[in-house]
């Protein structure tokens, strides 16, 4: 299919969309992900902001006040004048009505945007909602609704996961996620910002793939610039995203920003016994619920530790805004709004070292592209391990089932990375600690990830695979 030139990226997403359009059938499909990462820009731009019916949810307002935007916008839609609905369930007999004046064989499009924020306290939304869909919609071929939300766990808990008339009603669901790499660069390029690979990763280092935080930057400014002015400037709009994306997103967030902030102190990631320890929290089912949702909007990654059981799988915060804005921002207290271009080099480096295997970590697909192994089946894990006295560990580990294991070292530079005799000796070293610890009688290939490879030396030739920072940009 084309794609619209005005997406970037995001064609998996739109194949899902068209083969909804073109669905004989009724569809129901929910668009989920966490806020400012453009679920209603694809949907608008998708469907070239022509809907049958439009309208959007706001943020902490009465039942009232979002039944009254209902009205406005099914009488923007209609033509007619309408009555402002008592309930939800009238508002939904009142759409109905309106779409029943349509012929019946005609192709219908409906978006609810933040549609979580509809479903105030003891609204009834979600019922009404569920006899719309069954009652009518369900059987109106050609009728497609959309719904968009931010809170993803109102999406995945109480929609997807509704144990009532909705469950299973939801015919596609789609998890919007962050920009990758090569995503980040067709972005920044179609608004005017034609930057190197390395001034690229470096935004993506500090801004992630959230394609709100990049349209920020602006052209005209060095990214050092940009960033001061982001962060540190007298009106620094992301300084204040941090408390309201977590309120929007989650209820009782100060728990879940109590676990983030933990674990951005514990950047190789900890255990979900270590969590409740360190936020001194009960042990209940609650946690759970909070891992789960953590995890599902993309702000922390669950692993397992090489030969490991369940209960000690690790967790990791890899969000890359959630990362600097707690290790430089949030305790900031100095006045100096160019805090980030004078900082000093050895403060950042700490951090890059760390958000560039971060970073490697989101773009695993594409590590196993440059290996030539994106075909063969593969499991991704760490390993951490004591032997003869003696501590390790490897942040990422390809096992391979063509008997290979891929030991993966991230080492972030900006010119080509020097393998020392020193170094090489130490990975050797690691290379029979983790052989040793694990008992694996597999081929163990060495593999070092750095943005502009290696130079030459005879030191390198303990390396089997070099991973640069191009291959990282690939689809």
């Amino acid at each position: 299919m084309e794609y619209n030139p005005k997406i970037i990226g995001r064609e998996h997403e739109q194949d899902i969309l068209q083969h909804c359009v073109e669905s004989p059938r009724a569809e129901f499909i929910a668009v989920y992900g966490r806020r400012r990462i453009g679920k209603t820009y694809l949907v608008k731009q998708y469907f070239q902001d022509t809907f049958d019916f439009y309208t959007s949810g706001i943020y902490k307002v009465s039942r009232t006040a979002q039944l009254k935007q209902w009205q406005t916008q099914l009488n923007r839609s209609s033509g007619e004048k309408r009555s402002r609905p008592k309930d939800w369930f009238e508002a939904f007999d009142q759409l109905r009505d309106y779409l029943e004046t349509r012929p019946g064989d005609e192709k219908l499009i409906l978006f609810i945007d933040e549609i979580p924020w509809l479903d105030t306290p003891k609204s009834g939304f979600l019922r009404a909602l569920e006899v719309f869909w069954n009652s009518w919609a369900a059987d109106r071929p050609g009728l497609k609704l959309i719904v968009c939300g931010s809170a993803t766990t109102w999406m995945t808990n109480k929609l997807l996961g509704d144990k009532g008339g909705l469950h299973n009603r939801v015919t596609r669901s789609i998890h919007l996620a962050p920009f990758s790499l090569n995503e980040t660069e067709r972005y920044l390029r179609s608004i005017g910002l034609d930057w190197s690979r390395s001034e690229v990763m470096d935004a993506y280092m500090i801004l992630g793939g959230t394609p709100y935080y990049l349209s920020m930057l602006r052209p005209e400014l060095s990214l050092r610039q940009n960033i001061d002015e982001l962060f540190f400037g007298q009106d620094a709009v992301l300084k204040s995203e941090y408390e309201f994306m977590f309120s929007s997103l989650f209820k009782a967030s100060h728990i879940y920003r109590r676990v983030v902030e933990c674990l951005s102190l514990k950047l190789k990631g900890l255990t979900r016994s270590e969590i409740i320890s360190e936020i001194k929290a009960e042990d209940s089912g609650m946690i759970t619920e909070v891992m789960d949702n953590l995890e599902k909007c993309d702000f922390i990654r669950r692993y397992k530790a090489f030969g490991k059981k369940r209960r000690d799988i690790l967790y990791q915060l890899t969000d890359m805004y959630t990362l600097f804005y707690l290790r430089f921002v949030k305790d900031y207290k100095g006045m100096n709004e160019n805090a980030w271009s004078t900082m000093t080099d050895g403060k950042r480096n700490v951090w890059s070292g760390y958000a560039f295997e971060q970073v490697c970590l989101l773009h695993v697909n594409q590590i196993k592209k440059a290996l030539g192994i994106a075909g063969i089946a593969s499991d991704v894990c760490a390993w951490s391990g004591v032997v003869d006295g003696k501590g390790a560990q490897i942040d990422l580990v390809i096992d391979r089932s063509d008997k290979v294991m891929n030991l993966c070292e991230m080492k972030f530079g900006t010119s080509r990375y020097e393998v020392t005799k020193d170094y090489a000796e130490w990975m050797k070293e690691r290379r029979e600690m983790f052989r040793k610890d694990t008992g694996t009688n597999k081929t163990l290939h060495l593999t070092l990830v750095s943005p502009y490879g290696v130079a030459s030396g005879k030191n390198t030739s303990i390396l089997q695979n070099v991973i640069t920072m191009d291959d990282l940009f690939e689809r």
